[in-house]
């Protein structure tokens, strides 16, 4: 396939350019997007052979569900049942990196939920995205617009990386803002699950919603023979190719861990900004300051495709604590490390 690169600056100014990636989309056809939490691999949600499309380009297993994106929070309504809950998340956070699972309407196939009876449905804020939803007139669904397994795309370069000569369109909007996938949230009652941590913390979840449960598998390994509820529950995710150890203890005995470790072994290591003086320079990865989980965040997923570029036969990185954003760093680093933590 013949992977058109376009760049959008301006969505208003360039909106010939956004009418034809629409025009590809209501074809059946796959256009990868910005978002402001990573780049997404869309296709029509409505449309079965296009769910079908986006697993073959990922290499993605079918069980594991796509969001839907809406140009609205509204608009949720032809494809998903909603509630009160639903319109307080959506006045809080819509358009924002929230995404909120629904029951499906069956204006949404199967193919797209994964056999499930629910439907994933987010309202991006970033404007190349959303002016592209509502060009189209109906959902985009789309996962992250990288190969299955591998570290999710914050740029059009680490997009083409994986994803040239399989999708009919690259959008090169700019870096994410946010680096991490939305938070991913399941109604339950009068409260929510929280299955995806991300830009929007628990903390913030609770001044809309008193009753906020963390789901086991935000922490934990998924059941062989459990389904997955929402996009990166089950399977490894985000993993450079180089096995990935993450380390805890003391701040100055990792700090010594890792000098020795820089002399003993090939390794790559996503390090704090305020320890680049006492390593060296060769395949190190400043993620940001020891506090700057914002920043971390922005990083990551960026850091984690760098060390596929080195010689390293291993890579260390900090384990996140387990607050605020923290929690979303964790979850996605926990996965990348196939829960591989080392106490030094």
């Amino acid at each position: 396939m013949n992977t058109q690169h376009i760049k959008i600056d301006d969505p208003q100014a360039q909106e010939g350019e956004l009418l034809q990636a629409a025009s590809i989309l209501r074809a059946g056809g796959l256009v990868v997007f910005p978002t402001e939490t990573v780049y997404g691999l869309g296709g029509d949600a409505t449309r079965d052979e296009a769910a079908k499309k986006i697993y073959a380009a990922k290499g993605r297993p079918s069980d594991n569900p796509l969001i839907i994106h809406v140009a609205n929070p509204a608009d949720a309504e032809r494809y998903a049942v909603t509630n009160e809950l639903y319109y307080r998340l959506a006045k809080a956070f819509m358009p924002g990196p929230l995404t909120v699972i629904l029951p499906r309407r069956d204006t949404i196939p199967l193919s797209t939920t994964g056999g499930l009876d629910s439907v994933a449905v987010r309202c991006p804020s970033h404007p190349v995205a959303h002016r592209l939803i509502a060009l189209c007139g109906f959902p985009i669904a789309a996962p992250s617009a990288n190969l299955s397994g591998k570290p999710s795309p914050t740029c059009a370069a680490h997009v083409a990386q994986d994803m040239d000569g399989r999708v009919d369109m690259i959008i090169d909007g700019g870096e994410s803002e946010i680096g991490l996938e939305s938070t991913i949230v399941k109604i339950d009652g009068d409260g929510l699950i929280l299955l995806r941590p991300g830009g929007i913390t628990c903390d913030a979840l609770s001044m809309v919603c008193a009753n906020v449960r963390v789901a086991d598998a935000v922490l934990h390994r998924l059941a062989e023979n459990e389904r997955p509820l929402s996009p990166g529950m089950k399977y490894r995710h985000y993993a450079p190719t180089a096995p990935l150890v993450l380390l805890t203890g003391k701040d100055e005995d990792v700090l010594a861990f890792l000098q020795a470790e820089q002399n003993r072994t090939r390794c790559a290591i996503l390090c704090y900004d305020e320890e680049c003086g006492a390593l060296k320079h060769e395949n190190l990865l400043p993620v940001g300051g020891r506090n700057d989980l914002q920043t971390q965040a922005r990083r990551l997923f960026h850091a984690l495709r760098d060390a596929d570029t080195t010689d390293a036969e291993i890579i260390y990185a900090h384990l996140p604590p387990m607050n605020g954003l923290g929690l979303a760093l964790y979850n996605r680093m926990i996965r990348a490390a196939a829960h591989t933590v080392r106490e030094v």
